[in-house]
């Protein structure tokens, strides 16, 4: 079912992603043969926390298939980074997930040097009989192990107002809250695509999407044609510099044609959260001061308590 179907009639008080899990309740019980007063007496303690690699084909495609149930978005995002697992001790059943990738575009929170150590929370969801407390456990065992295992040391997440979102998870870990200003303003339904759903215009322009077009018009994609991006030069996007201009021309009008073929909708705008988080005290203590003298006026916005758009 696709999105804006889902919230077409939707008048209740609580967030989507919660309405997932009550609709979810009874069967997932059922599979896993257990009864609710038997869920109320788990705890984060019963829960084993694991990072899973991208070449472990078999437990990334079921963190696609937990994401497409449990997820309100039930997709996964298209730069996908890590992938972080908690699974129920006893019966080694997956309980929650966290998605990171890079964001469509890197922001200056931490000064324009350091934009490269910017991860997006882009994706998580546990499933409906979990602890109350299992996904802002989860979000933080995924970033300590992303800052002792790599240089990202902020982490920042969205919350959408038209799935009644707050980011009451986020607010729970003490994210700093960056206000409800974020996103393209319109998203986008391609007619000959209806199963990727609604997608922001930064979608017409990233790098799988212009290979897409390259493809379409016969042109023959050069290696050149990237350019590797991130703090280990691990990240490929397109480089528009390195192509004949002909060429670039062609796809960007491409480009252009598909954004005139795809249906229009406006989009209310997104609340941002972000967290700072260096490997000791004085790392952290360091780049929050760091932070708050690039954002003064984000230093101290008080959270969002009133749902809806």
């Amino acid at each position: 079912m696709l999105v804006q179907e889902r919230f077409k009639n939707y008048t209740k008080n609580h967030c989507w992603q919660y309405e997932v899990r009550v609709q979810n309740f009874e069967e997932d019980l059922e599979q896993l043969g257990i009864t609710k007063e038997e869920a109320t007496q788990l705890r984060t303690k019963d829960f084993e926390f694991s990072y899973v690699d991208k070449t472990d084909k078999k437990q990334c495609d079921e963190i696609k298939q937990f994401i497409h149930r449990h997820e309100w978005l039930g997709k996964m995002p298209i730069w996908v980074t890590h992938r972080f697992t908690a699974r129920l001790k006893e019966t080694n059943t997956l309980a929650g997930v966290i998605v990171m990738a890079t964001p469509n575009s890197f922001s200056y929170l931490l000064g324009k040097e350091n934009k490269d150590k910017e991860k997006l929370i882009s994706r998580g969801a546990c499933i409906s009989w979990a602890p109350k407390n299992l996904g802002s456990w989860l979000i933080m065992k995924s970033i300590r192990w992303i800052v002792n295992n790599s240089d990202y040391r902020i982490f920042t997440a969205y919350s959408d107002p038209e799935a009644k979102e707050l980011g009451t998870i986020y607010q729970a870990c003490n994210f700093y809250y960056l206000g409800q200003k974020y996103g393209t303003g319109y998203q986008y339904m391609d007619p000959d695509n209806l199963e990727r759903g609604w997608f922001g215009s930064s979608g017409f322009g990233d790098r799988s999407q212009i290979v897409r077009y390259a493809k379409k018009l016969g042109i023959k994609w050069q290696s050149e044609w990237y350019r590797l991006v991130g703090s280990k030069k691990n990240i490929r996007k397109v480089n528009w510099k390195a192509m004949p201009e002909s060429i670039a021309a062609r796809l960007k009008q491409e480009g252009k044609e598909h954004k005139a073929r795809c249906q229009q909708r406006p989009s209310p705008s997104k609340h941002k959260y972000c967290l700072i988080l260096g490997r000791n005290k004085k790392e952290t203590k360091e780049l929050k001061r760091k932070f708050e003298q690039n954002n003064p006026k984000l230093v101290n916005l008080p959270y969002p308590k009133l749902r809806g758009e």
